[in-house]
């Protein structure tokens, strides 16, 4: 699958993929745009939603709603994170205290070994890039 980032201004690119998906992009604070590492961090929280979704309708029911909140730390003036920390919100009042434990603990292990955006963060794969010299 090929993805790619053009810029479309100053400041401003749009990210796409083959199925006709669009983000934009900028610099922090850019409107209407995520800036890179604010799709790091959604893209890590995503995976956690897609990961866990039908242990969590399963058992709190196919029409629930659940929100995925993402933060990261991040040193003054620095170039990277240092965390990113993904909070669930989710209607558990259905479900006893045991149910809820049984329901967290499944939604952890799934999101351990299959989401593929928290196990790369986690191994801390290398980046290249490469430039045109001619």
């Amino acid at each position: 699958m090929t993805l790619e980032v053009q810029r479309e201004g100053t400041h401003s690119f749009v990210g796409r993929n083959e199925r006709g998906a669009e983000v934009r992009l900028g610099r922090a604070g850019a409107e209407g745009a995520f800036s890179p590492a604010e799709l790091l961090q959604i893209a890590a929280a995503g995976c956690s939603a897609v990961t866990a979704e039908q242990l969590i309708t399963r058992r709190v029911g196919e029409d629930s709603k659940f929100r995925v909140a993402v933060t990261a730390d991040r040193r003054e003036g620095a170039s990277e994170l240092d965390a990113v920390h993904v909070a669930f919100d989710v209607d558990v009042s259905g479900l006893d205290e045991a149910q809820r434990e049984a329901l967290a603990g499944a939604v952890d292990r799934a999101i351990e070994r299959l989401c593929t955006v928290s196990r790369t963060l986690k191994k801390a794969i290398p980046v290249t890039e490469t430039f045109p010299t001619a």
